[in-house]
């Protein structure tokens, strides 16, 4: 099974190839960068914005250059107050060669208030690795692997995030 994935960040790609391999034999993922069209730092709306975007430029991108999937897919992270408060979330696209697509969204963790004007100025990822004093931990375990004290790691929620995506990809026409 081919799948076409709108980042090159590895962590991303494994936690995806996970949630996949549950479902799927021979899942074989090409992370390929592409834009997500939305700022730095999405917030509210600009997430599954940003995630939907992705998987249209990716599409774009395998069009263009002749490539063929089975699954057209992508992952956004950012920052929401829709609920009341700030906290982080991720969300997952999925779409498969027929043009059907799916959401999935992650489990969420709150952002305290002192840091939400920085996040917002620039991202998250670069406030973490100045809390945490690192460099780029979004590409590997990602900062929840810090805050959560190694309990949950960037590969753990996009694992999930997709897996709650694939529902109505895995149960046909009972769930759709």
């Amino acid at each position: 099974m081919k799948i076409l994935m709108g980042t090159s960040n590895p962590g991303k790609i494994e936690g995806a190839k996970q949630a996949f391999e549950k479902y799927f034999n021979n899942v074989e993922i090409e992370g390929i960068s592409v834009s997500s069209d939305v700022g730095e730092q999405p917030i509210n709306e600009e997430i599954l914005k940003g995630c939907k975007n992705r998987v249209e430029n990716l599409k774009k991108y395998a069009l263009e250059n002749n490539l063929k999937a089975d699954f057209y897919i992508a992952s956004e992270a950012g920052i929401t107050n829709l609920l009341g408060e700030w906290i982080g979330i991720n969300i997952a696209v999925v779409e498969n060669s027929d043009g059907f697509q799916s959401v999935g969204v992650s489990q969420r963790f709150q952002i305290p208030k002192k840091y939400i004007n920085e996040i917002i100025d620039t991202e998250l990822g670069k406030v973490m690795d100045r809390i945490f004093n690192k460099n780029k931990l979004n590409t590997g375990k990602g900062g929840i692997s810090f805050l959560t004290h190694n309990e949950i790691s960037r590969i753990d929620l996009t694992r999930n995030t997709f897996i709650m995506a694939l529902i109505e990809h895995i149960n046909g026409e009972l769930w759709k």
